[in-house]
């Protein structure tokens, strides 16, 4: 993470005028002070700007005289004279109440047994499987068996005594950056017509350079054997970048079939332009077609297959089982990932609001609504990373039952969003330090499946 100095202002406010100073009405909270002065340098969130590195150390009497003296050769202005001691020293206070946020998630030990516990359910893990890199996709097959696929390429059949079998016949991927195999999903009637999909970054190549994009693969499975490979989407304009690629796929109760796709990196040009698939959720046959009543078919020079855009990376989708609903998070930057509900032909903001700031500390927006954007169901502050996500139904967690839970890839552990229709009302953490959390999906036999990365494995959490 990038060093910088403690800054509270922007290069308007660093010039004032000695009048102004003068004329300073009567002390403001910290929290105005924190607007008026440094959010348009640092971010509209202070909990999103204290996620980072202190040059200058982060106990209140470095925080107090960063603020009061500054950094000016630095380009921190002296805040002593424009704001009162008071108002410092509350700053200070603000700040440091701030990186509590941060600081709950350094969970001080690993795991030292399979059993965790929570609030009012506890689980034990059961390996499932083991022995992989980065188990990104999960798909449960008729009869027990599981398929994984590896962010490496490899695809695996796990059955019911936990032994994986290669599949072959997978689709050529680009395994660089955040790129690889990646999700994959069975057709709602598999077992009529043995189709699965699969997600992962294409590579071509035009004069010397080598491009990337999102597409999806469908092919027929028999046995440990792939075949009948069809690609029905890529995601276009293909991009030089190496990661945001999103890739999550879900099915709703009509059959349709929604692929998540990052911006690729680019947010100037991608997640508001409806003519690129990047930065988008495309909704779409079960062979690719385009649907008739897709939000953008009739608009001039829009990609047919957008259901939303506005996005930045959604790595987690899926489908509510009692509202069939299809609902994704996504990777804000530094703060403001996002848990959305999404909805036909709605723009969820990105980059023009966001409630995060950049990895140099710098904000990408002083918005984080704007009329005619969506705002998303949560947000987290300081950013979690989501990654997988899954509705727990059925009677396995009575506890948690209604619950949605979501990977965290940056603090490894599992976020538990308890809900009331559909706002998050409360939240949890579980499986505290088990690893980069890489997905998590409720089976057909009503557990929860978790995969972790580096090393990676595949748990069944067990009810105890």
């Amino acid at each position: 993470m990038i060093k910088y100095t403690l800054g509270f202002a922007f290069a308007a406010v660093a010039v004032l005028s000695t009048s102004f100073i003068e004329k300073k009405p009567v002390e403001q909270p910290a929290r105005t002070n924190y607007t008026t002065y440094c959010a348009s340098c640092h971010g509209e969130k202070v909990e999103a700007f204290v996620d980072r590195k202190w040059k200058h150390g982060n106990e209140k009497a470095n925080l107090v005289a960063s603020i009061a003296g500054g950094y000016p050769d630095l380009g921190m202005p002296t805040w002593k004279g424009v704001l009162t001691d008071k108002e410092i020293d509350d700053m200070a206070n603000l700040i440091g109440e701030s990186l509590k946020n941060v600081e709950q998630y350094a969970f001080a030990n690993k795991p030292t047994s399979n059993v965790f516990t929570s609030e009012n359910q506890n689980v034990k893990l059961d390996t499932i499987a083991a022995g992989m890199e980065s188990p990104w996709g999960l798909a449960f097959l008729p009869g027990g068996d599981l398929l994984v696929t590896d962010r490496n390429g490899s695809i695996y059949r796990v059955d019911s005594k936990h032994q994986k079998t290669a599949v072959t016949g997978g689709p050529t991927v680009v395994y660089e950056g955040q790129g690889g195999l990646l999700d994959v999903a069975l057709h709602p009637d598999f077992a009529k017509n043995n189709f699965v999909y699969f997600s992962y970054s294409a590579g071509k190549t035009e004069g010397d350079q080598k491009l990337t994009t999102t597409a999806v693969m469908r092919a027929k499975l028999t046995g440990t054997t792939l075949s009948d490979q069809k690609v029905i989407f890529e995601a276009l304009p293909y991009s030089k970048t190496r990661h945001h690629y999103g890739s999550r796929l879900a099915f709703d109760n009509k059959g349709y079939l929604f692929v998540s796709v990052g911006e690729r990196g680019n947010e100037k040009e991608n997640p508001q332009d409806l003519s690129r698939d990047l930065g988008k959720i495309h909704r779409m046959y079960d062979d690719g077609r385009v649907p008739e009543d897709n939000p953008f078919v009739k608009t001039p020079g829009a990609r047919p297959t957008i259901y939303s855009y506005g996005h930045r990376n959604p790595q987690g989708m899926y489908k509510n089982p009692v509202t069939g609903e299809i609902w994704a998070n996504e990777h804000g930057p530094r703060g403001g990932d996002e848990l959305n509900l999404i909805k036909k032909g709605a723009n969820y903001g990105w980059p023009v609001i966001s409630y995060g700031i950049n990895y140099d500390g710098k904000p990408i927006t002083a918005l984080s609504a704007k009329e005619g954007m969506e705002q998303p169901v949560t947000y987290w502050i300081p950013s979690i990373a989501p990654s997988g996500i899954a509705y727990v139904d059925g009677t396995k967690y009575p506890a948690w039952k209604g619950n949605v839970m979501v990977g965290s890839l940056r603090f490894q552990y599992l976020n538990r969003c308890v809900m009331e229709g559909n706002e998050v009302v409360k939240q949890e953490q579980l499986l505290k330090n088990i690893g980069r959390v890489r997905n998590i999906k409720t089976g057909p036999d009503g557990y929860l499946y978790v995969s972790v990365e580096s090393p990676g494995f595949v748990y069944r959490l067990q009810p105890m």
